[in-house]
């Protein structure tokens, strides 16, 4: 994989070379167009980086790119999930990759097939064949023969068991605040619980974007933050804030941002450059000190995830959890919040007259 600067619009992309260290054609074709319709780099960097794996797997096989099949999948799959060459995967413990991680990777290489097929390319019509009708529309080959029932375009998936997500307790939130020796990290922190907003989404915020008379903060998507911050969303949205959030916003820029000319409420303030937007790695470094300091395993998703599970525990629906989230859509959002342990089941059954509650005999 190597990291490449594109030429007109100095957008940071991904390409994948080959053992001359010359770009790999059709990788380079796929990742170029990635950045063309302004997919995050992160994004193509994971996608490069799968069809690095490809790549490497054909070689191996001395296999021929645009002459593969589905078998060909299939042994990239076992390739991908063996730990060692000529190693079956038995138990599931002893894989070397997780199904989650298999399905990202067959991602990036049926986007790749996909478009190169529609590019005009010849590539195995058991792994893609599309053909054009009305209206510049694609569908996929014998279309006809299934009489419209939708084929699946990725025709290799592992099965991925239902994880819920991992969540912390009020206590060890308020233990995680109490740990911050500085209001900047502190608010950021508080910010992310109340919110459940992204850690990218937080690190893009301008001043202009808190307005603290509506008790209100925009998320506004821009792809020329200066630390590289992603918002994850291609519309403004509007998150509301409580009153507490906004003080605390106040006292930080009161006793600590002081006069410092930057439009970024998150910057440097005790590390050179100074003033300049805070970076995701100085926020992972402040999270394995919290880490280290509190005693409790963290993640800042888990913020994430807290809120957003203890807003559908509280009854708030899944149209308003998922506008707060900023998905796209509330399917979204049911798909990895909608998850119900134990102690969920006997509130919902206590509360609906269904079990009564020990002793209430």
């Amino acid at each position: 994989m190597q990291r490449v600067v594109m030429p007109t619009t100095e957008a940071e992309s991904w390409t994948v070379l080959d053992g001359e260290l010359e770009p790999v054609a059709p990788a380079e074709q796929y990742l170029a167009y990635l950045s063309a319709i302004e997919r995050s780099p992160t994004t193509v960097r994971a996608y490069a980086h799968s069809l690095k794996l490809w790549f490497e797997f054909l070689s191996l096989r001395d296999l021929a790119w645009n002459d593969v099949g589905i078998d060909a999948v299939a042994q990239f799959v076992a390739w991908l999930r063996a730990p060692a060459e000529n190693v079956i995967v038995l138990d599931e413990r002893a894989a070397r990759r997780s199904p989650a991680t298999v399905n990202r990777h067959l991602a990036a290489l049926f986007g790749l097939y996909d478009y190169q097929a529609r590019a005009g390319v010849a590539v195995a019509a058991e792994l893609v064949a599309w053909r054009r009708v009305g209206r510049g529309s694609y569908k996929p080959f014998l279309h006809h023969v299934t009489k419209g029932r939708p084929i699946p375009t990725r025709p290799v998936k592992l099965a991925v068991p239902r994880q819920v997500p991992r969540t912390l307790s009020d206590e060890q939130i308020l233990t995680i605040l109490s740990a911050c020796d500085h209001l900047r990290d502190r608010f950021l922190l508080a910010l992310l619980a109340e919110t459940a907003m992204r850690i990218g989404q937080a690190l893009g915020l301008r001043h202009a974007d808190v307005v603290s008379r509506d008790r209100q903060i925009r998320i506004v998507p821009r792809a020329d933050n200066a630390n590289g911050a992603r918002a994850k969303t291609s519309a403004i949205h509007l998150i509301p804030v409580t009153t507490a959030l906004v003080r605390l916003y106040s006292e930080y820029l009161h006793s600590e941002y002081g006069d410092l000319d930057s439009d970024y409420v998150f910057v440097n303030l005790w590390s050179e450059p100074r003033g300049h937007a805070l970076t995701y790695s100085a926020v992972a470094d402040l999270i394995v000190r919290l880490r280290a300091r509190t005693g409790i395993f963290f993640t800042l998703h888990m913020l994430r995830h807290s809120r957003a599970t203890d807003l559908i525990r509280r009854g708030v629906s899944l149209e308003v959890t998922s506008k707060l989230l900023t998905h796209r859509s509330v399917q979204t959002t049911a798909d990895v919040y909608v998850h119900l342990d134990a102690e969920d089941v006997r509130a919902k059954l206590v509360a609906q007259g269904v079990w009564q509650p020990e002793g209430s005999r």
